[in-house]
């Protein structure tokens, strides 16, 4: 009876064993299909689709409108253009191919209000944004103003061109039309005194231009400051075309790559209005689309989802972000992207 009662528990405990081992197994099996799925799924898409939020209106109410209501949506060019972190060319596209679906579709967007806080950034998302949203609103026949809610420097300054009218806060400044890149550091002298040797090997004339290992050759510069010239020539182009009452002679010649408080922005033509706020330029925007306040109207914003498959694919901590170790000299701002030419304002 004894051994009885023993193999019936060792027969429960193995069938026990032997269902806990399947589930697991299934489970483990639905985990590897699941994350193989998205793995090799491209993982760009779900980076281009963005999550609306609705902003408060006039009133300060957040509360939902009709879906036949018009909106505006607001662009908050906020941070170090072209870093993705912050704004950068590819989530702007994202936001302007999304407001003309969902839920704002058939047309609802009547005019963008773009938000600046930045230092300016890469020349290639400056120039790119620009462009997108020259053709947005004449496509869609939508004003585009701008506000300024701090600072607005060099490839803010390219974006905001793009604007019809520019507003300022009173503690906002205004400027920096310039190019950048670097700094460049040489260390050929410092690392043949301790001993050290460097290699690198190169095929094609000048492939390691600004190599900071050894002497740097007269005029090594010379092709860097050439392409530089041509972008700073178009970062004027775009700022006296977007900002007529600027003259090309005293951008060049006497405002250069200064920056300014908001009165003398606005003397100078930088800016329409100067000592402003954020519902004034809302006013002004909603007036020019043709909104009336009166009725049900929306203040939308659209963010980019985040993807934690593409997070982790391109080293991305969950929580804190990317996970980098390196040393960093200068400011945060040109370290970021000192290996690019950038319209970036950087005292």
């Amino acid at each position: 009876m004894e051994i009885q009662n023993e193999s019936i528990f060792v027969s429960a405990l193995r069938g026990f064993c032997r269902s806990l081992f399947i589930l697991l197994g299934v489970f483990a099996a639905i985990a590897i299909a699941s994350f193989a799925f998205f793995a090799f799924s491209t993982p760009y898409q779900a980076e281009e689709k963005t999550t609306l939020t609705i902003l408060p209106n006039l009133e300060g109410k957040r509360d939902l409108a009709p879906l036949n209501s018009p909106a505006i949506l607001r662009i908050d060019i906020h941070g170090i253009i072209g870093v993705p972190e912050h704004m950068d060319s590819d989530v702007v596209q994202s936001i302007l191919l999304d407001s003309r679906e969902g839920i704002l579709q058939h047309d609802r967007i009547k005019g963008i209000l773009l938000h600046f806080d930045t230092p300016g950034g890469t020349v290639i998302d400056s120039d790119n944004i620009y462009r997108m949203l020259l053709k947005y609103k004449q496509k869609y026949s939508v004003p585009v103003f701008g506000y300024v809610d701090g600072l607005c420097a060099s490839g803010g300054m390219y974006i905001a061109s793009a604007a019809d009218r520019v507003y300022c806060g009173h503690s906002s400044v205004v400027g920096s039309v310039g190019i950048v890149m670097g700094p460049f550091f040489n260390i050929y002298d410092a690392i043949t005194k301790i001993g050290v040797q460097e290699k690198t090997l190169t095929v094609g004339l000048d492939k390691d231009e600004m190599n900071p290992f050894r002497p740097w050759k007269p005029d090594e510069d010379a092709v860097l400051k050439k392409i530089m010239t041509h972008f700073y020539q178009q970062f004027v182009d775009v700022v006296t075309t977007g900002r007529p009452q600027i003259s090309r002679h005293n951008l060049v010649e006497e405002y250069g790559a200064k920056i300014f408080d908001g009165p003398t922005a606005m003397e100078l033509g930088y800016v329409d209005v100067a000592d402003s706020d954020y519902e004034t330029a809302l006013t002004a925007l909603m007036k020019e689309a043709k909104i009336d306040i009166e009725k049900p109207y929306q203040i939308v914003t659209l963010q980019p989802k985040r993807n934690i498959w593409t997070d982790i694919t391109q080293g991305r901590s969950l929580f804190n972000g990317k996970i980098e170790h390196s040393l960093k000299i200068g400011s945060e701002n040109s370290y970021t992207i000192k290996d690019r030419f950038a319209y970036l304002y950087q005292p």
